[in-house]
């Protein structure tokens, strides 16, 4: 595994958990930056997909090799 496509696999992982559930809602609460919350989904869901792409593209440039 190249290091684009482990790069694009951690961030994509991380990325879901805090789309898909509570975690980042619940820090940013913890530590006191409620206001934040209403800008998640324009941010994170495109970096998902961003990750997503670095881990095909990374895939895709190891196996040409």
């Amino acid at each position: 595994m190249n290091k684009l496509t482990r790069i694009g696999l951690i961030g994509a992982v991380i990325t879901a958990l805090c789309c898909f559930t509570p975690i980042l809602v619940w820090i940013l609460a913890g530590i006191g930056l409620d206001g934040v919350i209403a800008y998640l989904d324009p941010i994170l869901l495109p970096l998902l997909g961003l990750f997503i792409a670095l881990t095909i593209w990374g895939y895709t440039r190891q196996n040409k090799t």
